[in-house]
């Protein structure tokens, strides 16, 4: 048995005799870190596996394993428990991120405020002290009997804390300040990351305790840290938002136990994170009139239809090429559009500059948008404006046709309650049963032809 030194990255584990500054497998820089390692003699190392294998655990057969029992503990917050599934489960880890000042650490102290009556709570901070925490709650009306504060880094004390306090729930703001005297490394690097996390989420599932850890982001508005940390914990939460916008949204991208397509929609204030329980209104809220480059569109987030708006700008360009933005819906998609709309209806949109945005921060990804922004680039460019009753739902293919959309039903409801009355839809998610009557019409369009072309057209 003897030392040996090599180098690992950090990353994808990969092992090399010499210190690299680019990982071969991976491709990241910097990540090579050493370690000694212990080479064990083939003879020791066959006996140490023979020993192993004694204590193999044993399969069992799929139909004979106990369905789960989870338990879930309501964090209060409406919006958030529809993000996690409908709750903390106990003895799960959650990973919440987003970028600094964004509202991570005012959203943990409501959720502290909201837990504590049943639950025992621990909060601990590495970057923020007391005093800090005690004027953030005293400003959130936060003052609860079962919320322990601590102000500690070191891991292994953090635990013995813990055995001490016995909580229910712990949230760790933020990971990247924690560490562990076992790694050579400096807190927050990869490494400590990894190893303090690990140790984490190894007391919540052996205790039965959730919690919640905060991470940083990098600078391309990825989760800082190993991607193993994501794969470890249950559920990823991500916290988005203009900073100079009011509507903050929480979007699971990882759950275990639950859905990832809910959002969680909250506005900030003077007194903390409000919850909006109907964004659409709150979306279409200052919504100009009588002003083109302007169309709604119906969104399905999860289980929730969310009305947001589209806008368009196109401006005469005084480049070669001209100039094309887009804020909350996808850069291709958007240039995919517009060459569908020049090829099939003969529109200059090459001759402009196209500026395109979604009103309250809001992210589209789903193609059923592409109706509502066509029209709004249409609206635009002609100057005329989309009238304010109609609402547009469909996908735009390559050939200008309007395909098929899901949930088709729910989007009609919505549209109703937010008082339009005229509905363009695809024509295969037409039917019958669709008709509301009480002046509601629904146009079903085959292409994004039937909606310039009478009768359908929305511009006459």
């Amino acid at each position: 048995m003897k030392d040996k030194t090599v180098f690992v990255c950090t990353e994808c584990n990969y092992q090399t005799p010499r210190w690299m500054g680019k990982c071969p497998q991976c491709g990241k820089w910097n990540t090579l870190e050493e370690k000694g390692i212990i080479v064990e003699s083939p003879k020791k190392t066959a006996a140490r596996h023979t020993a192993n294998n004694l204590y193999d655990t044993k399969p069992e057969l799929l139909k004979e394993l106990e369905l789960p029992n989870y338990i879930r503990s309501k964090s209060g917050i409406g919006e958030l428990d529809r993000v996690l599934g409908g709750g903390l489960v106990n003895g799960s880890a959650v990973l919440l991120s987003g970028e600094p000042g964004i509202g991570k650490s005012t959203l943990l102290m409501q959720i502290s405020g909201k837990l504590c009556p049943e639950n025992k709570v621990l909060y601990v901070s590495g970057e923020e002290s007391g005093s800090q925490l005690k004027l953030r709650a005293k400003r959130l009306g936060v003052s609860p009997d079962n919320l322990y504060i601590l102000i500690e880094t070191n891991i292994d004390k953090i635990l013995a804390h813990m055995d001490k306090i016995a909580p229910d729930i712990v949230i760790v703001d933020s990971v990247q300040t924690i560490y562990d005297d076992r790694v050579s490394s400096s807190a927050g690097s990869i490494t400590q990351v990894r190893e303090t996390s690990a140790r984490f989420i190894y007391k919540a599932k052996n205790e039965g305790i959730s919690i919640i850890l905060v991470s940083h982001v990098n600078k391309e508005g990825m989760i800082a840290g190993p991607k193993v940390l994501e794969h470890a914990v249950d559920a990823v939460l991500y916290f988005e938002g203009e900073k100079r916008n009011s509507y903050r949204i929480i979007r699971a991208i990882k759950n275990r136990f639950g859905s990832t397509n809910e959002i969680g929609v909250f506005e900030m204030n003077e007194t903390g994170l409000e919850e909006v329980a109907n964004p659409s209104e709150a979306l279409l809220a200052g919504r100009p009139k009588g002003v083109s480059g302007s169309c709604a569109v119906c969104l399905m987030e999860g289980s929730r239809p969310i009305i947001a708006e589209i806008q368009a700008l196109g401006v005469q360009s005084f480049f070669a090429a001209p100039k094309r933005s887009s804020n909350g819906i996808d850069y291709n998609r958007m240039h995919m559009l517009l060459a569908v709309l020049e090829k099939r209806l003969g529109l200059r949109f090459s001759q402009n500059d196209i500026y395109l945005n979604v009103v309250g921060g809001l992210r589209v990804e789903e193609p059923a948008a592409d109706m509502a922004v066509a029209l709004a680039l249409i609206s635009s460019l002609k100057d005329k404006p989309v009238p304010e009753n109609v609402i547009a739902i469909g996908e735009i293919g390559l050939a200008g046709e309007c395909r098929a959309v899901p949930n088709i039903d729910q989007r009609i409801s919505e549209a109703i309650r937010l008082g339009f009355d005229t509905i363009i839809i695809p024509k295969r998610n037409y039917t019958k049963k669709l008709d509301k009557g009480n002046g509601i019409k629904i146009i079903p369009v085959t292409s994004i032809f039937s909606v310039l072309m009478p009768p359908n057209s929305i511009f006459d």
